[in-house]
């Protein structure tokens, strides 16, 4: 293999060819840092390799965090909310090292449910949020739905003839968190079309949910679909964390 080298480039020739370079082969970061960087590797004595490495670690770091960002959005949280903001004092049932622990992401990548319970105001939605945004960041694919939309949509799409595309939809992201379980009542069929979603995604994907009632009194399913509910409530993976 023959290496190609310019000779008798100009410092400014240089720099145009770098920035036309980084414009073809797609490197924004490198490009955009690369005066910047290049005076301090010759501050710090950088050798070539080191300058290099600094180089090609900028921009794989930028590109880490903009597939983080765009996986964020994905998931279509309807506000930002981070564990470091949360208020562990206000609610003493909660122990900060299990939310850390779950903040791990284990339990998604293991396909396991997590189940937040509690009164409002507990701060339910926020740990789903929080715990959802630390999944997106560590690289599985987030999706965010109040529970009466999803099942809103589950029937529009029902009666589109589109069910079965929407529910496959559902169930190819990692972990599908639902907020606001519990606050309605749902019908028959709303409950079974919800429970389709849920059935989809058992000991597959990982379904994390926020409810103000525990699933033994959820009032929501009190009529209808008995079995489904013992056997999703039966699940060993389940945690309390509200």
């Amino acid at each position: 293999m023959t290496v190609y080298r310019h000779r008798g480039l100009t410092e400014q020739a240089a720099d145009a060819a770098v920035d036309n370079a980084c414009r073809m082969l797609r490197l924004p970061t490198i490009r955009a840092q690369y005066p910047a960087m290049t005076e301090a590797a010759e501050r710090e004595q950088l050798t070539y390799r080191g300058f290099l490495a600094e180089l090609l670690m900028a921009e794989c770091d930028d590109r880490d965090r903009r597939r983080s960002e765009r996986r964020i959005k994905a998931a279509g949280f309807p506000r930002q909310k981070a564990l470091k903001d949360f208020d562990f004092d206000a609610n003493s049932n909660i122990e900060p090292a299990i939310v850390h622990s779950l903040a791990s992401c284990d339990w998604v990548r293991k396909g396991l449910p997590l189940c937040l319970i509690g009164d409002s105001g507990t701060g339910k939605s926020h740990l789903l949020i929080s715990l959802g945004t630390e999944a997106a960041m560590a690289g599985f694919r987030v999706r965010y739905v109040l529970a009466a939309k999803l099942v809103n949509e589950l029937i529009e799409a029902a009666d589109d003839k589109q069910l079965t595309k929407t529910i496959a939809r559902y169930g190819r992201v990692d972990l599908l968190c639902i907020d606001e379980l519990g606050y309605m009542e749902l019908d028959r069929r709303g409950a079974e079309l919800l429970f389709q979603v849920l059935t989809e995604r058992e000991e597959k994907n990982s379904v994390a949910t926020a409810s103000n009632e525990s699933f033994s009194k959820a009032h929501m399913f009190r009529r209808t679909c008995a079995s489904q509910r013992r056997n999703f409530t039966g699940s060993g993976g389940a945690s309390d964390a509200a």
